[in-house]
């Protein structure tokens, strides 16, 4: 088992930036696929960006591309997500989730839920206009 725990969701205006970090107890992330994902009220969850823990390679939604980083700590065990530029429509709870093995990058399914093993409980994030 892994539980994961986000951080670093709050208020921002419209322009600004937040750092969300997943931080992992329970086992390492080594081998391990994670991914980004948010939700609004009566939505579906949607990918945001994905990275794989061995090798950094990295993808990202178009609606996030080009305004937002995802990277790995190591010594932390943890992987974060930089969003820059944030936009009212950024507005969701976001939630971190592990994908053990890796499998989802194998199959190119990692903006999937459905790939993915083990999930956090969410940091909200607000943008004003």
């Amino acid at each position: 088992q892994v539980q994961l725990v986000e951080s670093g969701g709050g208020l921002v205006q419209a322009g600004g930036s937040l750092r969300l970090s997943c931080a992992a107890s329970g086992r390492t992330f080594s081998n391990y696929a994670v991914g980004w994902f948010r939700q609004v009220t009566g939505k579906e969850r949607e990918f945001v960006a994905s990275i794989r823990w061995n090798d950094g390679i990295t993808y990202y939604a178009d609606s996030v591309k080009g305004r937002s980083t995802c990277s790995r700590d190591n010594a932390k065990n943890t992987v974060s997500l930089q969003m820059n530029s944030l936009k009212p429509e950024d507005t969701a709870v976001y939630y971190c989730a592990a994908d053990l093995g890796g499998k989802t990058y194998l199959s190119g399914t990692y903006s999937r839920t459905s790939g993915y093993n083990f999930w956090g409980q969410g940091t909200q994030v607000t943008v004003s206009s």
